[in-house]
């Protein structure tokens, strides 16, 4: 086969976070749609793939480390064995089910960071972020709760309400805390590396209003919803001790 007609088609769904099992939420809304989807392809003899995988470095995985008083590997090794079990049970079928923990992401992250870097597409900026003096670390988005501006639910993330939905920073939260112990929080200068989305929101604006009108209602109205708002720079490096390490110096203590 030639192999500008060579065709296959890449099917993936939202990878569970390795802090809990999966249930019947999960399933339904999320693998189940995306299986039948794949089934059905094969069945028209098409050429489909099917990936996925636990998201092991998540925010979520090391607050339930804390929360269990075990170390984040434990907390990741169990909760992606029972959670690829429980897809194998279920008959979900993944050709690839892996692991953020694996090598070879370890290794593409890493490589496509020093690529965008090599070629200027980030950019560094100083801010003010939350750190516990208490526990003598800086706190990110999930490891931090409050007030929600909006809709002024009292338990909001540092990067979504879940009552209202509404994408937040942890800046914009009233009287934010450490979601862990509870412990008041002051701010202390850091340096991360940034994505400018509102760069390119002309051209995304083009690419997705106008020229994609055919996405379903609700997932159309999730990204006008983010244009309307005007885009801005997005962080991709972190202060954590769990993670994938910035490749590039300067960055120790920073994770992908």
């Amino acid at each position: 086969m030639d192999k500008k007609d060579f065709k296959r088609t890449l099917v993936t769904a939202a990878l569970p976070y390795a802090n809990g099992p999966v249930h019947i939420g999960h399933l339904a809304g999320v693998y189940v749609p995306a299986d039948i989807y794949v089934r059905y392809k094969r069945l028209q003899g098409e050429n489909v793939l099917f990936v996925g995988g636990s998201d092991e470095h998540g925010v979520p995985v090391t607050i339930r480390a804390r929360k269990e008083g075990c170390s984040v590997q434990d907390i990741v090794d169990r909760y992606h064995n029972l959670i690829k079990t429980s897809f194998e049970r279920f008959g979900i079928s993944f050709d690839v089910y892996s692991r953020t923990t694996s090598k070879i992401h370890h290794q593409f992250a890493s490589d496509f960071f020093k690529y965008l870097n090599d070629h200027g597409k980030f950019i560094q900026q100083e801010s003010e972020q939350f750190y516990d003096e208490a526990t003598q670390e800086f706190l990110t988005d999930r490891n931090i709760k409050g007030e929600c501006p909006v809709c002024h639910a009292a338990d909001a993330n540092g990067d979504q309400c879940e009552k209202c939905g509404s994408t937040l920073s942890p800046d914009e939260l009233i009287n934010p805390v450490n979601a862990i112990n509870g412990n008041p929080l002051v701010k202390r200068k850091t340096t991360h590396w940034y994505l400018p989305l509102n760069e390119y929101q002309p051209w995304l604006e083009e690419w997705i209003l106008k020229e994609h009108k055919e996405w379903r209602p609700n997932v159309y109205g999730q990204c006008k919803s983010w244009l309307d708002a005007d885009l801005r720079p997005r962080a991709v490096t972190r202060d954590l001790n769990w993670g994938i390490p910035v490749p590039v110096e300067g960055a120790e203590g920073k994770v992908l």
